[in-house]
Order: structure tokens, then C-alpha cells, then sequence
């Protein structure tokens, strides 16, 4: 995380980050409308949809990307190779978290997000420009397998263990309401923990609240835990908080969205037994 004075500050001195503004609506439309309305300045929009995920199918709703068409998109943003990066959203740490994740899982190894994100910044009064920059193409790097994955498999057997957490509300976990996936409920063994990482004044939430809370879910340091959500979006905020908390978190970036694809798969509704 860093804090919107420090980037403020940063921002005005040699080697300055790339700043990406991913702001976000799940299902559309595309936040560059927000982004031509006021921006950090320098900062260069990427679609979280085309650009940080790739194409809906069998591997969920926002799967893996191709490796290639990353490192595309980073190229035409400017990022260049071994520079650092802060990604920011509206204030939910959500696609900011997941373009963090992305990033580091693509081998680039400084990447930052914006504590509190637009919100934050505009609100303290730091400056904002309706101009869109004009960078030089970089030179980036995309390695595969900075950051680790769980498949469908995996994430069965981390639900059987009981260190997989469901990060979507008690009702789309229950199977009582799912306004999104055709087919409703849990992977079975998997526990509910909605997300809550980001706190009332738009900032991340403290890292011994996070401690605390994911103690109190059973989640202790020196085993690996899985997070998913409905299309591994949601999920990667929490995995930021457990990163800052000091677990050793995995995403399973198919989600919800994935698990269903296959009706071999169990799924499971109601409260955990």
C-alpha cells in the first residue's frame, strides 16, 4: 500500500512511478468515463475487463490473462521494465487489488495500490487533471508465475481442509440470492468471510484488525489459504489484506464462475455444517 501523500510526494521526484487508474464497474460500463473526468495526474487508464483480465469462458468471467496481451497493454501505458507501478480504483481496493495481483503474478516486482484510491486523493485536495499523458511505449516483461494460483482442483482440496474462504455475501454463499452466476451456492468446505478490508474513511483497513479478524476465522500464518469470490475480482482485495497480515494466501481466480462450468463439480447451499 502506499499512502496518497507519499505518492504525491513521489510523484515529483526522479523516477517517478507508472500510476494506472483501473476504476471499475462489475458489468459494465467501462470506467474511463470517470477516469476523462478527473484523474491523478500522469496517471494512465487500463481497462480492467480488456486489459488486466482476459476473455470470459471455461476459465471463469475474468480468468488469467494471455500473457502476451498484458504485456501489451503495460507496453502502451508506459511500464517499463523493473520500474515501479501504484494502481488505484474509486475507493473499494477491489480492482486496484486485482491489478496488483495480476502485476505481481506477471513477475513485475514493485507494485503498489493507492490506499483509499480516487476517493482519498481527491479528497484531500491533491492534483487531479482531465488530461490524458502522453508516455513513451515501455519495455515491461511479463514472466508467468510470480504469484500463486489455484486451480479447481486445488481449491477442492483447500475447502477440504478448511482453509478456502468464500468472500461474497452470506446470501450469494447460502444460495439464497445469485444475481450474477446461473447456478447458486458454495464449493463444499468452503468458508464465509465477506470481504471487509476496506475501512469507513475509504482507507484499507489497519493490518491488526485484518490479523485479528482472519485469526478469528480460523486462519493461522504458516498455512497457505484460499480466497475466491464470484470471478476472482472481490477475492484479490482480501488476499492483499492477508498479504499485509502476513498469511500466505492463493487465489483462485476462476471463482464461483469457473467452479460451475463443470457439473461434475459439488456444490454445496445453506450455512456450513
Amino acid at each position: 500500500m502506499i499512502s496518497p501523500e507519499n505518492l504525491h510526494a513521489w510523484l515529483d521526484r526522479d523516477r517517478p512511478p507508472t500510476v494506472l487508474d483501473v476504476r471499475w464497474r462489475l458489468g459494465g460500463p467501462s470506467g474511463h468515463s470517470d477516469y476523462a473526468a478527473g484523474h491523478i495526474s500522469g496517471a494512465v487508464f487500463l481497462d480492467l475487463d480488456a486489459d488486466i483480465c482476459g476473455t470470459p469462458g471455461p476459465g471463469g468471467r475474468h480468468p488469467l490473462p494471455d500473457p502476451r496481451h498484458l504485456r501489451a497493454a503495460l507496453r502502451r501505458a508506459g511500464v517499463g521494465h523493473g520500474e515501479s507501478v501504484v494502481t488505484y480504483d474509486g475507493g473499494d481496493h477491489v480492482a486496484a487489488a486485482r491489478t496488483w495481483w495480476t502485476l505481481r503474478w506477471a513477475g513485475l516486482a514493485d507494485v503498489r495500490v493507492l490506499d483509499g484510491g480516487f476517493r482519498v486523493w481527491s479528497a484531500a485536495g491533491l492534483p487531479v487533471s482531465t488530461a490524458t499523458p502522453v508516455r513513451r511505449p515501455g519495455n515491461v516483461t511479463v514472466h508467468p508465475g510470480g504469484m500463486p494460483v489455484l486451480d479447481p482442483a486445488g481449491a477442492a482440496a483447500l475447502a477440504a481442509e478448511g482453509r478456502l474462504v468464500d468472500v461474497r455475501t452470506p446470501e450469494r454463499y447460502r444460495g439464497e440470492s445469485e444475481p450474477i452466476d446461473p447456478v447458486a451456492g458454495h464449493i463444499p468446505g468452503a468458508a464465509n468471510l465477506p470481504g471487509v478490508e476496506t475501512g469507513p474513511d475509504g482507507r484499507f483497513t489497519a493490518v491488526e484488525q485484518l490479523r485479528h479478524r482472519y485469526a478469528g476465522a480460523g486462519l493461522t500464518l504458516g498455512r497457505p489459504v484460499g480466497a475466491y469470490c464470484g470471478s476472482g475480482v472481490t477475492a484479490a482485495r482480501t488476499v492483499l489484506g492477508m498479504t499485509l497480515a502476513g498469511l500466505d494466501p492463493v487465489l483462485y481466480v476462476g471463482s464461483w464462475s469457473e467452479w460451475i462450468t463443470d457439473p461434475s463439480r459439488p456444490v454445496a447451499v445453506g450455512p456450513p455444517p
